[in-house]
């Protein structure tokens, strides 16, 4: 019996896809937000790190001398980092994966065991617990290690491997606010730049490292949060299919006066469609478009991005598909963000929160529109996107409107009851 189903688009899941990615964001944000309030008292000193190797801040040093001095901060710390994206990609056209493995295991477990254990330490001498130095050493080796486990070893469960990466994306992010406020504010916007270069251009760090990883159909060698993929069940799909995830590139297809050109190929999509955002974690972040599409013998019309289509099989059903195109990326079809989301987002609402609460409700309610405002201009644009300009660029600008206008606001129509 012929049924017309309309199939299901990224359009038509587009709010479960965004609310599986919005809440371990969400997550990660509140706990830094949290120990920032808590642990406050015992960071007021800043921490030397690479992010202020050329200048130190003071609180004696003019407003101008503060931002050039921060301003160099965020350039050495961009210059690293690109010189180690660089490093990255170069190791990865190598070949070399285990030791790209073996580095993320490292970086993982000093995140856990050394940054991770001295938020510990402050929370014991916030609290005074009571715990002698054995046991603590054995409890965080232990955290350290199973946490390594988690992330690079793929049959441990999901939700512990989701649990961990929060947890790292939440220790690098509560450091990161310790950096002295104009270096951090700074520092965002450097990194935000970078991010759209390193991505957009043709010799972007970020892009050659896409790229290759598409050619090899493999996964980029990263720390990245994935999560459950959304999936559609269709009743009537009876053929023997190969399940792959692809990457959609956007092609200028020209079309004859008369009809559309038609393809005779093998890869056709299924009406089961997700996202999928792969981002580099230490050096910025991307948004990709992908597809789970099916791979079956026959014929496949060439179709516009999310644009419906009816092709008629020969058993007379009519199904309406979206034509994928491209390489193959991995194996799980599930909405992936890279942990640099996690910590640049995190950073800006806890440095928010080192100012007052009012600030910290605007900062997360401008990031989740833009990581909005990016997922939609991915899906119309169908390439790849730096996920951090837009929401780091509402975020600062909200952070200074409520700071400067919108609290004077509020805090004048409350002395005079005007709101009540």
């Amino acid at each position: 019996m012929a049924q017309n189903q309309r199939p299901t688009t990224f359009l038509d899941s587009f709010g479960e896809e965004i609310i599986r990615i919005l809440t371990p964001v969400s997550i990660c944000m509140f706990l830094v937000v949290l120990l920032v309030s808590i642990l406050n008292s015992n960071s007021s000193a800043s921490v030397t790190s690479i992010a202020t190797i050329a200048y130190s801040e003071t609180s004696s040093d003019s407003s101008w001398d503060k931002f050039l001095g921060a301003l160099l901060n965020s350039l050495a710390f961009v210059a690293v980092v690109t010189v180690a994206t660089f490093i990255l990609v170069l190791l990865f056209y190598l070949r070399c994966t285990k030791f790209l493995k073996i580095y993320m295991g490292f970086s993982s477990f000093v995140v856990l065991g050394f940054m991770g254990g001295e938020i510990a330490l402050f929370f014991i001498e916030e609290f005074s617990v009571p715990i002698d130095c054995i046991s603590y050493l054995v409890v965080l080796f232990n955290f350290a290690v199973v946490g390594v486990l988690a992330v690079f070893m793929s049959k441990m469960a999901i939700l512990v491997t989701q649990g961990y990466l929060v947890l790292i994306g939440m220790f690098v992010a509560y450091w990161f606010t310790l950096l002295p406020e104009w270096t951090t504010w700074v520092l965002l916007v450097v990194m935000a730049l970078y991010d759209l270069a390193a991505v957009l251009l043709p010799v972007g760090p970020l892009r050659l490292l896409v790229e290759l990883a598409m050619s090899r159909d493999e996964d980029i060698p990263a720390l990245v949060y994935e999560a459950r993929p959304v999936t559609h069940h269709d009743s009537g799909s009876g053929e023997n299919t190969v399940r792959r995830r692809v990457w959609r590139e956007r092609r200028n297809v020209r079309h004859d006066s008369e009809d559309n050109s038609n393809l005779d190929g093998n890869v056709v999509s299924d009406s089961n469609s997700t996202v999928v955002a792969v981002q580099h974690c230490h050096n910025g972040s991307i948004i990709a478009r992908v597809e789970e599409g099916q791979v079956s013998e026959g014929n496949a019309e060439l179709s516009a991005p999310l644009i419906d289509h009816r092709m008629n099989g020969q058993d007379g059903m009519s199904t309406e598909s979206l034509v994928l195109e491209g390489m193959g990326l991995g194996s799980s079809g599930a909405i992936k963000l890279g942990l640099g989301d996690f910590i640049f987002y995190s950073v800006l609402v806890g440095r928010a929160a080192m100012y007052d609460f009012m600030t910290v409700y605007a900062c997360y309610l401008a990031i989740v529109a833009g990581l909005g405002i990016t997922l939609m201009l991915l899906a119309f644009y169908q390439k790849a996107l730096p996920a951090l300009p837009v929401s780091i660029a509402l975020g600062v600008l909200f952070y200074f409107l409520t700071r400067f206008l919108l609290e004077v606001f509020i805090v004048q129509c409350s002395l005079n009851l005007v709101m009540f």
